[in-house]
């Protein structure tokens, strides 16, 4: 099977045109995906399961995901932001309700208990992120490095099924694809004013900013777009976040280059390149892939 597949067997569980007209989905966690599907197919020790497991986790994830794009702001709302968020809302329920009956159906009942624990991992790591981040407890790295973990977190459950020499390996893959996979997310948001008060560039200022830029962040209560761009610019903030990418990206192509043959570092070195490229344009699956 190939990995690619994956994705395309996801799609008659999530590819609903009522869901997409009416409000905007996050990435399908394709690379992530595409990872765990490469270690547990690893012809020197594969699972049965693979394929099953690779589909609903990314399922999970995609529920979950759903779900962080619910606004929690009070205050009347047009029809089209009402229903949007009442997608949101079911949209996220019945992708991660997929899993539940996929894998009860396959008489894996050990797996929902292990993705369930996982997900209650994830959200506790939320909670204390969120609550960091409004407390205004966090560097820009403890800010990277959580948001990592978070991305991460549910796929790190299948490390305990792997084989010795396997999960090491997994565990450093995971990490390097999370962190592109924050990358890419970071990036996005520097197009985004709106969102900069909840990225990484924000953080980077307020560490390497002067005091009155700090402090006007700080008392802003509505993104101020052209200060906003005037920071991403000066402190560079696109390059820096370029930097990081292509950095884990070329850890992971070293690492297939090290594997020499097979599917596990075929798989590894298409994941790599595939952050050095040019973004594709939207289609397929959800619109989105990472």
């Amino acid at each position: 099977m190939n990995a690619y597949t994956i994705a395309d067997i996801a799609r008659k569980y999530v590819d609903y045109d009522m869901i997409q007209s009416h409000t905007e989905l996050p990435f399908y966690p394709d690379s992530r995906t595409r990872l765990l599907f490469a270690f547990l197919a690893n012809p020197s020790a594969p699972n049965p399961h693979g394929e099953l497991y690779a589909l609903v986790t990314s399922l999970v994830q995609l529920g979950m995901d759903i779900h962080d794009r619910i606004d929690n702001e009070s205050g009347p709302r047009t029809e089209r932001e009402m229903r949007s968020r009442q997608l949101k809302v079911l949209a996220g329920d019945y992708y991660s309700s997929r899993f539940f009956h996929l894998l009860a159906q396959a008489g894996q009942v050990h797996m929902i208990r292990l993705l369930s624990e996982g997900v209650c991992e994830v959200n506790r790591l939320k909670m204390n992120f969120y609550m960091r981040m409004k407390q205004r407890k966090l560097t820009a790295e403890q800010y990277w490095s959580e948001r990592v973990d978070i991305s991460t977190e549910l796929f790190t459950v299948f490390t305990g099924i792997l084989d010795d020499k396997s999960a090491g390996l997994w565990t450093e893959q995971l990490l390097e694809v999370g962190r592109c996979e924050v990358a890419v997310s970071e990036l996005s948001r520097c197009g985004q004013p709106e969102l900069f008060a909840e990225s990484w560039g924000y953080w980077h200022v307020l560490e390497a900013g002067s005091g009155e830029e700090r402090s006007r962040l700080a008392d802003m209560s509505e993104p101020d777009s052209a200060f906003i761009r005037s920071l991403i610019e000066k402190y560079d903030i696109v390059n820096l976040l370029h930097e990081k990418l292509t950095q884990s990206a070329q850890r992971i192509q070293r690492t297939a280059e090290g594997l020499g043959s097979g599917m596990l570092a075929s798989e590894l070195a298409e994941i790599g390149e595939s952050f050095l490229l040019p973004p594709a344009p939207a289609a397929s699956l959800l619109g989105e892939r990472r």
